[in-house]
């Protein structure tokens, strides 16, 4: 191998000629269903980072609880990250975890956290998300959730209650679960394969006297290629 005037590398043969090295590429996919990736000419091998959609976070309320939704899952090669399950009553939504195929790689993601109510304050605390590597839906207090951050595959938080409100007649608002995180390394890739990104879970909408929960963060997938 050679290092050219330029910066470049090269491999040199014994005739000397040289042959110059293409520097890794990368493609980030941030939406998709279904779709396709087109494998670079020349590329030699690819490394493919996945996550699915954080769960939605649910509402809270006296009655009639709007639905929250889980997180879908995250495809490359029908090798899938799942997606984190949304808030329910009382328990968080579970982190992603045992997503179909052979990953090289496999991250459970974080559950969602309960509601709390603090006796001091009157209040209770719509819960967190699964962090999603520190980018899950934030804490609510008295209010509505906050959402995952789009393309983290954290869950969003659950919505809160009024101050004045008795949390015993309350359905309270949890947080969504993280979605699963994987990694695939493929030699000798083919020409193409089919992918899908997980969406977040949607948000929980409030009931009576209640505030809404919060969207899960969307997955993604990130696809290095090597020469």
């Amino acid at each position: 191998m050679s290092l050219i005037l330029d910066g470049t590398l090269g491999i040199t043969n014994p005739a000397g000629s040289t042959t110059l090295l293409t520097a890794p590429t990368r493609q980030v996919f941030t939406s998709g269903s279904s779709a396709t990736y087109t494998t670079p000419s020349g590329c030699r091998r690819i490394v493919v980072r996945a996550k699915g959609g954080g769960g939605g976070g649910r509402g809270s309320g006296t009655t009639a609880l709007g639905a929250v939704g889980d997180g879908g899952s995250t495809s490359f090669n029908s090798i899938a990250a799942n997606g984190g399950i949304k808030g329910a009553n009382v328990a968080p939504g579970a982190g992603g975890t045992g997503g179909t195929g052979s990953a090289s790689f496999r991250i459970a993601g974080a559950s969602g956290l309960a509601a709390g109510y603090n006796p001091s304050s009157a209040v209770n605390t719509g819960a967190l998300g699964g962090t999603g590597g520190g980018q899950g839906g934030g804490k609510s207090l008295a209010g509505a959730g906050t959402a995952g951050v789009a393309n983290s595959g954290g869950g969003g938080s659950g919505g809160g209650i009024t101050a004045t409100s008795d949390p015993y007649n309350y359905e309270l608002g949890t947080g969504g679960g993280e979605g699963e995180y994987i990694e695939i390394a493929i030699t000798t890739p083919a020409a193409t394969y089919t992918y899908s990104v997980g969406a977040g879970g949607t948000a929980g909408s409030a009931g009576t006297s209640g505030f809404a929960g919060a969207a899960g963060g969307s997955g993604y997938i990130i696809v290095d290629e090597y020469y």
